[in-house]
């Protein structure tokens, strides 16, 4: 679990491409001071694993499903990442809750200064929409941003300068891909209410009254 506070942005030393896998070589300073193998870190808002570390970097796998579903496989040498190790027990949590599984991702369409605040609007996949709410919680390369628009095709977030400064979202340009991850309450009140929706379709049928002794 993490809480969108991005920790620190490192950078990838090395990437090992499969058909349809990675190992990613990250090189890090705040998120590997206490690291250990097999522990959680949040690249751009994908949960992975620690496979080997040093006090530079780390690696760590990226499996078929996550080389799909998100933007990690448009990374190169070089790339920026945002980073956030997984929620100490003892901490405080700021942010919102973040599970570093990504629903989808969208793309820049615009971005816009109004005076301390950057303006970006996202465009995302068209099943995520029900899951958007005004004022609501979002995820954007593991970043917890809070929506100030919402249509039918994109999300509006603002960035204050702490984010602008300290993640990888300013620096990206129009058109370029972001991990989106919806708000976890959302998605499971969502699902709740597709599987309501999906037994009142079903109604009365000839096969529920013979089953019920009435045929």
């Amino acid at each position: 679990m993490f809480t969108g506070i991005i920790e620190e942005v490192g950078k990838i030393e090395r990437i090992v491409r499969g058909g349809k896998s990675l190992q990613l070589m990250i090189a890090a300073k705040k998120v590997v001071t206490d690291v250990q193998l097999g522990d959680s870190i949040s690249v751009n808002g994908v949960c992975l694993t620690v496979t080997t570390f040093t006090k530079t970097h780390f690696t760590a796998d990226v499996m078929p499903e996550t080389f799909t579903s998100t933007s990690l496989s448009m990374l190169t040498p070089g790339s920026s990442v945002n980073l956030e190790r997984a929620m100490a027990a003892n901490g405080r949590f700021g942010g919102h809750f973040v599970s570093g599984h990504v629903d989808g991702v969208g793309h820049i369409t615009s971005k816009k200064l109004e005076e301390n605040a950057l303006y970006m609007t996202i465009s995302y996949p068209a099943h995520l929409a029900r899951y958007f709410l005004y004022k609501g919680s979002i995820a954007l390369d593991g970043t917890s941003l809070t929506l100030f628009g919402v249509t039918d095709n994109d999300v509006t977030v603002s960035l204050i300068p702490h984010t602008r400064d300290e993640t990888v979202l300013a620096a990206k340009g129009i058109g370029d891909p972001v991990n989106i991850e919806c708000d976890m309450l959302a998605k499971y009140v969502g699902n709740m209410l597709e599987k309501k929706e999906g037994s009142q379709k079903e109604g009365i049928t000839m096969d529920l009254l013979r089953e019920s002794g009435y045929l």
